[in-house]
């Protein structure tokens, strides 16, 4: 279980957060929500321990991840970037391989336990037919799904996500939240950014609208994603529409 509580950060004298929380449970998918700007970013890099709120608590499982170093972090939180620009033209098995890197020990490189699970991530995620291939010779979508595999063989509680089918065509996209709703289900915690309100309500058991440095809403995607939470974050440029049991956003034309 992840669990935030009234967390803040600054840029220097700039706030980008102020009071934030919110809790992911056990077997949860959950969207963060908001206009470019809005800091979902930055909540993301507190998360992950690359920054230290200014205030607040971040909880897994109890323990205040705020407190410690990125190595231990890394053995509860596996966080998956929009985009990844390795130096190396490393195989794709390699990539998945370096999910292990919190659980190594010291000096010593990865064990047959370790391969083992990061073949068995692969297989898991569906590119275990990919695994001797260069990773920089991957399509988008396909590099996305490697990068799932990383995460699912570092074996974490809580994932991560920064905008993870931004940049991917429809059925990439579809692969894609199908498999963090499988995760999801198997008892991961699960955090996602997202700008499409559609596959959000389809996929996601809870939504965080951020604006303005506060939550503007939180809740249940098909509850929460009203028209008046969308209208003050982006104007009044789209509308809700009832489709037989599910909620569409589509733009006023």
């Amino acid at each position: 279980m992840l669990e935030v509580k009234n967390l803040s950060y600054s840029y220097g004298e700039h706030e980008v957060l102020k009071d934030i929380s919110f809790v992911v449970n056990k077997g949860e998918l959950c969207a963060i929500f908001g206009p470019n700007g809005a800091g979902k970013s930055t909540l993301f890099k507190c998360i992950i321990g690359f920054l230290k709120p200014n205030r607040g608590e971040i909880h897994v499982n109890g323990q205040d991840i705020t407190k410690m170093p990125i190595e231990k972090i890394a053995k509860l939180i596996a966080y998956v970037p929009q985009e990844h620009k390795p130096p190396f033209p490393y195989l794709v098995k390699e990539v998945v391989l370096m999910g292990r890197t919190p659980h190594l020990n010291g000096i010593f490189g990865p064990k047959k336990e370790d391969v083992d699970k990061a073949i068995k991530a692969m297989e898991a995620i569906g590119v275990i037919n990919l695994a001797d291939k260069p990773y920089t010779d991957l399509s988008g979508g396909q590099r996305q799904l490697v990068l799932l595999a990383r995460a699912l063989a570092q074996e974490t509680e809580v994932m991560v996500l920064d905008e993870p089918t931004s940049a991917l065509d429809f059925r990439n996209q579809l692969k894609i939240w199908n498999i963090l709703k499988k995760l999801a289900k198997s008892g991961m915690s699960i955090i996602v950014s997202v700008h499409d309100p559609n596959l959000m309500m389809w996929f996601c058991d809870k939504v965080i609208v951020l604006h303005k440095k506060r939550i503007l809403a939180y809740g249940n995607p098909q509850e929460t994603l009203t028209e008046e939470v969308l209208k003050s974050l982006y104007g009044d440029i789209c509308e809700i529409k009832n489709i037989d049991k599910f909620k569409i956003v589509v733009p006023k034309l």
